[in-house]
């Protein structure tokens, strides 16, 4: 089972958030511009990742690891953590956004007094 928990801990995450599809803009809705926003990173922290692992700057613990692999010995768990986390920022964000902007009278809605302070 350890070899599996960070992977628990990706769905952990994704399950712990998707429920703030229902107040945002739709994260899910939109895949093409989901795509635009975590793919290029991931890219990079991939590259990143390679580059730090042939370095030997760091390791991954097999005992939590599932032992696929992607090229250039990079852990699948990362690719995962690389889509999962930005995935869960933006449902965040999103979500925060559209309580903050429902939260806020509009300017129609408000009177002229409060608008002038």
């Amino acid at each position: 089972m350890e070899r599996w928990q960070y992977l628990i801990v990706m769905g952990l995450c994704l399950a712990g958030t998707l429920p703030l599809e229902s107040f945002g803009g739709g994260v899910y809705r939109r895949p093409a511009r989901l795509a635009r926003c975590v793919f290029p990173v991931a890219a990079v922290f991939l590259v990143w990742d390679a580059i730090a692992i042939a370095a030997g700057v760091w390791t991954y613990s097999p005992r939590y690891l599932t032992g696929w692999s992607l090229p250039l010995a990079i852990p699948v768990e990362e690719l995962v953590f690389f889509l999962v986390i930005p995935l869960c920022a933006l449902l965040t964000y999103s979500a925060v956004e559209a309580i903050l902007h429902r939260l806020r009278p509009t300017a129609a809605s408000s009177s002229p007094s409060e608008r002038t302070r």
